[in-house]
């Protein structure tokens, strides 16, 4: 493997970051907000199963 000097390197690096196309804030402000939004029904789901559960063990356990 051939090894490139620093200064190459930066310059390669700084080629490639150019080509990132970055999200603008509504994009990263939309998707925050499906996270959390997701993350609270996903919570809320699994707190809905585990009273599920444990309302039927207690039935059967008695």
């Amino acid at each position: 493997m051939a090894m490139t000097n620093p200064f190459q390197f930066i310059q390669q690096v700084r080629a490639e970051v150019s080509k990132v196309i970055w999200p603008t804030r509504r994009e990263v402000l939309l998707t925050t907000g499906m996270v959390f939004v997701m993350a609270a029904l996903t919570a809320l789901f699994f707190s809905l199963v585990d009273l599920l559960i444990r309302t039927g063990l207690g039935l059967i356990i008695g």
